[in-house]
């Protein structure tokens, strides 16, 4: 049984969200936007392929950032409460509890971009963007087959690097795959590629394009090529191809930067992207570093992190 996948898009600010229905037997949504996304924007886009968001059984969440699991509560709420929520079981406490991505920026970003009121304002932003704290219906780690009935079934792959429980889903047969933002090109407005674990993110790649090879290709944001022009987030296999292949391109290339100049030890400066300059200068990076969520600080905070592994793993290195 073929099934048909539908971008279901909720408003944001200038831009939109997206998530997508697997039109399954059991109905299954990939993501969940943010707060408000189930309202605003999940219910008419259901209402116009004739479906109800009542009828959704499975919330399946590719990672725990905000903007994908924020309206997970909500959209279970909507469902009666009878979908299943899968999430991995490494970004399950981001599902659990607000306070976790506040202690996030914390560990992380505050260190770059230091703000007096920005445990405050991180505080706020997780209280009005995730609709409520929650414990998934199942957690996965990889290798599960979910069945949505009627012969359709997906199976969970572990693609970690962007976060360390991102997860591919992938509709067994016709080999569509939901990667949420686990393949980043170069990054979405910010023009920066995000991922916490570089070593980890470099194989999550290698691993796609290789052994899963997508047919269809579903991305959390229209990521951008070299050019700057957008994909967007329905990739055929010639484009999910591409854009596997650019995505491990630029990733060596900010790889051979950060290790050129770690080897004359890290300086704080007065430049924005402080204390990685040259790096930004050497990659022709000239994007604002502080539009959360940071992804040039959270990279570079991998590669300083994580040297050790990539140095074992990488021949550049």
């Amino acid at each position: 049984m073929t099934v048909a996948i539908h971008p279901l898009v909720s408003p944001w600010g200038r831009f939109g969200l997206y998530s997508f229905l697997i039109d399954a037997p059991e109905l299954a949504i990939v993501d969940a936007g943010i707060a408000t996304s189930p309202r605003e924007g999940m219910v008419a886009e259901l209402e116009k392929l004739g479906r109800r968001i009542e009828d959704v059984r499975w919330i399946l969440l590719t990672h725990g950032h905000i903007d994908h699991l924020g309206g997970a509560h909500a959209l279970w709420e909507l469902t009666g409460r009878r979908a299943q929520v899968v999430i991995s079981e490494a970004d399950a406490p981001l599902l659990r509890s607000r306070a976790a991505h506040v202690q996030q920026y914390v560990d992380v970003r505050q260190q770059y971009l230091p703000d007096p009121d920005g445990v405050e304002k991180q505080t706020a932003a997780a209280a009005a963007v995730i609709s409520g704290e929650m414990e998934p219906t199942l957690l996965v780690r990889g290798g599960e087959s979910l069945s949505l009935g009627g012969g359709v079934s997906v199976s969970v792959h572990a693609i970690p690097g962007h976060t360390a429980g991102s997860v591919a889903y992938v509709v067994d047969g016709q080999n569509d795959v939901f990667v949420g933002d686990a393949v980043q090109v170069h990054g979405a407005a910010n023009g920066f590629p995000g991922y916490e674990d570089p070593a980890a993110y470099r194989r999550s790649l290698e691993y796609l394009r290789d052994e899963i090879r997508p047919e269809h290709l579903y991305l959390g944001h229209p990521y951008r090529r070299t050019d700057g022009v957008p994909y967007g987030v329905e990739l055929d296999r010639a484009q999910a191809s591409e854009a596997l292949t650019e995505s491990l391109e630029i990733e060596k290339r900010v790889a051979d930067a950060v290790a050129r100049y770690l080897q004359d030890g890290i300086r704080s400066t007065d430049s924005p992207y402080s204390p990685f300059a040259p790096v930004a200068d050497e990659l022709g990076y000239t994007g604002d570093p502080t539009l959360e969520p940071s992804p040039f600080f959270t990279t570079l905070h991998g590669y300083t992190t994580h040297l050790a592994s990539i140095t074992e793993e990488s021949p550049s290195w």
